[in-house]
């Protein structure tokens, strides 16, 4: 047997496009990130999340995902796990730590599942733009998730930087509730 994760053509396309021009802000990667987040809403390929990785200092962008929950039926397809798992195939390696600084930016806070892959594909840095709260507000069951998860992190050394353009981010989300997303 063999795990495949099949794309959306659009994704798969962002993924496979010859280095872009380096994203060198923060606000730059979360613009990236929300703007995909809107795309998987749009063409109906998930819900509405996304998540890429950058490198830290570069800004290079590594890999793209989006959820892929309902289409694959697939619980775990989260947006970040999808970008994490694209980023280990594409660097051919288990650990993302050792080849560069990586940054997770993410369209929303990781939900439990995803919390608890961060730090085992090792990466440096993690970008949220919507808060857990905002996505409980129209519905998803973000998991039991510790309070003080920031804190927690950060003594792993995961950088973590919040608020990175929410209301962006939180109108991707209401407009998907609006528009009778599909919750799960």
């Amino acid at each position: 047997m063999k795990i495949e994760l099949e794309l959306p053509n659009w994704l798969a396309q962002i993924n496979s496009q010859p280095p872009q021009p380096a994203y060198q802000t923060v606000e730059s990667r979360a613009e990236l990130v929300i703007q995909l987040s809107r795309l998987n809403v749009e063409y109906n390929t998930g819900g509405p999340f996304a998540a890429a990785i950058f490198n830290r200092d570069t800004g290079a962008l590594l890999t793209a995902g989006a959820n892929l929950v309902v289409p694959l039926n697939c619980s775990i397809a989260h947006a970040e796990i999808v970008a994490i798992m694209l980023a280990h195939q594409t660097l051919e390696t288990y650990r993302l730590s050792g080849h560069s600084p990586y940054q997770l930016v993410s369209s929303c806070e990781p939900c439990a599942m995803c919390m608890g892959a961060i730090p085992w594909c090792h990466i440096d840095s993690l970008v949220c733009c919507a808060r857990d709260s905002d996505a409980r507000a129209i519905g998803f069951d973000e998991g039991d998730k510790p309070d003080n998860w920031v804190e927690k992190y950060q003594t792993r050394q995961i950088e973590v930087i919040r608020d990175i353009l929410r209301p962006q981010a939180r109108q991707v989300l209401n407009d998907y509730a609006r528009n009778s997303g599909h919750l799960y």
